[in-house]
């Protein structure tokens, strides 16, 4: 697949991680009515600002992607991809430490003027609906790209690890805008999974963007003082 992607032009390159990105962000979206659909909650209708802010979100991601590869086929980020248990730990590794850099960039925003002018266009939706993973600030977008770039530079990760955890980032992502809680309190408060960020939790960042910065885990807002729980 790699070599295949290394042989075309700069402009079917562009094209074709376009296609991916909305690809990707049609399944997510699909998941994520399903969902709604499944549990018996009201299926908001999206907006004409969110759904033209979710196609530019795209876009960028889209130029993230572009550059991303092309830094990999300039050796300026390498990947690892032989099959053995490295991979586990390569992405227990980057989703821990992706949590951990979005937890201190999302703090850092919610602490500066970075909020009222970048970072608020987010939270005009307080009861989130699954596009909403998808709106943010152009610049946000293209901080959040940088930081993902930065992350898989300063270490040569698993290319399998890579595709999981953004998997999971997806998974994450719809799952914390759906707008409830799908699971059962006693399920969501279990020993498995105390410790991870639930539709909950990210729930209630929406309606107070004082707490809950964490993205995978409330393990950092625990850590730091930041965590509330519901």
């Amino acid at each position: 697949m790699l070599n295949f992607l290394s042989e075309q032009s700069s402009f079917t390159l562009l094209m074709i991680f376009l296609a991916e990105n909305f690809i990707v962000t049609g399944i997510a979206l699909f998941a994520g009515w399903l969902t709604i659909k499944l549990c018996k909650h009201p299926v908001k209708p999206a907006s004409y600002k969110e759904i033209l802010t979710c196609i530019v979100t795209n876009c960028i991601n889209t130029l993230i992607t572009f550059t991303g590869f092309k830094l990999w086929q300039h050796g300026v980020i390498q990947f690892d991809f032989d099959l053995s248990w490295w991979l586990i730990f390569d992405t227990i590794l980057l989703f821990l430490a992706m949590d951990l850099a979005m937890y201190i960039f999302h703090l850092a925003i919610h602490r500066s003027v970075a909020y009222k002018y970048i970072h608020r266009f987010h939270h005009i939706y307080h009861d989130p609906i699954p596009i909403d993973l998808f709106v943010l600030h152009p610049l946000e977008t293209v901080s959040f790209g940088l930081l993902w770039l930065i992350v898989i530079y300063v270490y040569t990760f698993n290319f399998w690890a890579v595709i999981l955890y953004l998997t999971l980032n997806v998974v994450f992502g719809i799952a914390g805008h759906l707008g409830f809680e799908p699971l059962p309190y006693k399920f969501r408060n279990s020993a498995w999974l105390k410790y991870i960020g639930t539709p909950t939790f990210h729930h209630d960042h929406h309606t107070d963007v004082n707490y809950n910065f964490g993205f995978y885990t409330n393990l950092w807002d625990r850590l730091f003082h930041t965590y509330k729980e519901r």
